[in-house]
């Protein structure tokens, strides 16, 4: 590792590790400084950016999201709103594989080493699928596991509207020409918390932010460009889907959040919804939209309907102190409680019932 240093950079470096993020092939907008400054000035969390140099110029480096808790202690991590949380490299100019592969496992292992001197009681680390190669952090006793998420390629959208699935096709120009549809790019983020509130509540889940919190953050986003609001309309302007799009100078944005009117789920105003958006993005220069994980349930059935790729992220996880480790497992004792007894009431409410 003759010359190579890894240093936590100062603010007044942000800008070189912006555009650093930008060009590399594992960097998303997860890793921009003004994105994270937003996100963790909603939740209270910090985040600093780890970078290896070597003659002053960065070769790698991680953008990491740090949190604590009084049960758990101190982690680095991926959450709501930071799907991404990993290594981001250079791209390679030389000539030959091996060479990268050396450079990449050199500065991988150099970040696990400073990782390792930071005092985290858990650390989870998850690239873009083009961050292949864990193995300097399995060499150091990590684990790995993959995650899947589904990314739509937008250069060319003739070629992609024909891997749309045909009864989306049809449901999208219905929308269109039939039912009178409108797509809208602006900042009505009421209607959009709305629907995003509406859907989750029919899962049984919390918001991603407080409403007030989610406002300040994306209008930071949006005044910044890194943000933009669709929305699927009917023709008295009422907003029936929304969704979140993250932006900024990497060619791949980010589909992060949605949300519907179930009294227009049959229409097809989702699915009109997502391959408008896909035309603006591709309007704006993005060549690629990440639709945000795919865990094997019907949301993640609706976007392999839309043609992109499945593409595996693979996610390191260092060894957990005995700190997190023991609250971790209490962590999970309680859920386990609580499922049982949520378990036990349904069952007597079923019983009264009948």
């Amino acid at each position: 590792m003759s010359g190579l240093e890894v240093q936590t950079l100062p603010a007044s470096r942000y800008g070189e590790w912006t555009r650093f993020v930008e060009r590399s092939p594992e960097g998303s907008i997860y890793a921009l400084p003004a994105y994270l400054a937003a996100l963790t000035a909603a939740t209270g969390a910090r985040f600093r950016v780890l970078a290896a140099s070597r003659g002053g110029e960065i070769l790698g480096g991680i953008a990491l999201h740090e949190t604590d808790s009084r049960l758990t202690g101190r982690r680095a991590g991926p959450r709501l709103l930071l799907y991404y949380h990993g290594p981001v490299l250079a791209p390679y100019a030389g000539t030959y594989p091996s060479e990268r592969t050396a450079r990449d496992l050199e500065v991988l292992g150099a970040l696990a080493d400073a990782l390792g001197e930071l005092g985290y009681d858990d650390v989870v680390l998850k690239s873009p699928a083009a961050l292949s190669d864990v193995r300097a952090f399995l060499a150091r006793g990590w684990s790995s596991h993959p995650a899947y998420s589904y990314v739509v390629p937008l250069d060319d959208l003739e070629a992609q509207w024909g891997r749309v699935e045909g009864n989306l096709r049809r449901l999208i120009k219905r929308c269109r020409e039939r039912d009178g549809i409108q797509f809208t790019d602006d900042c009505d983020f009421a209607s959009f918390f709305r629907l995003h509130a509406l859907t989750l509540e029919r899962r049984r889940t919390a918001t991603y932010l407080p409403e007030p919190e989610f406002r300040v953050f994306f209008e930071t986003l949006a005044t910044a460009g890194l943000a933009r609001l669709y929305h699927a309309r009917l023709a008295d302007g009422t907003a029936i889907a929304s969704q979140l799009v993250l932006l900024g100078g990497h060619p791949v944005s980010h589909t992060v959040c949605a949300g519907m009117d179930p009294a227009y789920a049959r229409i097809g105003a989702t699915a009109y919804l997502r391959w408008h958006s896909f035309e603006a993005l591709a309007g704006l220069g993005y060549r690629g939209n990440d639709l945000t994980d795919a865990a094997i349930n019907p949301v993640t059935h609706f976007k392999s309907q839309l043609g992109g790729r499945l593409e595996c992220a693979l996610v390191v996880e260092a060894p957990s102190s005995p700190r997190a480790a023991f609250g971790h497992a209490l962590l999970n004792g309680v859920r386990r409680a609580r499922g049982l007894t949520g378990a036990v009431v349904r069952r007597l409410r079923g019983r009264k019932s009948t």
